[in-house]
């Protein structure tokens, strides 16, 4: 019995680490957005990058896969629109279908904050050798596989 307690006190521990360190992150990501003058909100920085690694993509696909709220993401991609970082392009399917990307300038804007984050990740593992890297997202993916499993059940 005391091992299964030592697992569960070792897992909860985990748990408060990956999220000290996700939270560490996010502030640092953020705190690039505030520094910017590109005045991006974090969501819509997700949502721009989104499109930047899927243009053409809809907003259905990004309530799919972000699993947001479809009225939430549709004020925030007409902001994006407003900004003139995404342009719309009607499907040729279905006009009712609007296909959206990145502008040059929403691109732009992307790029830079992505390098912002690339930044911060390389600070984060600095010191770990390529080895230490493999190990530890081979052991964050076998986490991701047991959870996705245990939602399956």
């Amino acid at each position: 019995m005391t091992k299964q307690v030592n697992k569960v006190n070792q897992s909860e521990q985990v748990f408060d680490a990956i999220h000290s360190i996700m939270h560490l992150f996010r502030a640092r990501q953020l705190r690039g957005l505030r520094d910017n003058p590109h005045e991006l909100t974090h969501m819509e920085y997700k949502a721009l990058g989104f499109f930047a690694r899927h243009p053409g993509a809809t907003q259905g696909d990004l309530v799919a896969h972000s699993g947001r709220d479809k009225a939430q993401l549709a004020r925030l991609l007409k902001g994006l629109r407003d900004k003139q970082l995404l342009e719309a392009e009607a499907d040729a399917a279905d006009r009712r279908i609007m296909r959206l990307k990145p502008s040059a300038q929403g691109l732009d804007i992307f790029n830079s904050l992505r390098e912002l984050g690339a930044q911060a990740s390389g600070a984060a593992v600095d010191g770990m050798t390529a080895e230490q890297l493999t190990q530890l997202q081979a052991l964050l993916q076998q986490i991701r596989t047991n959870l996705e499993a245990d939602d399956q059940r």
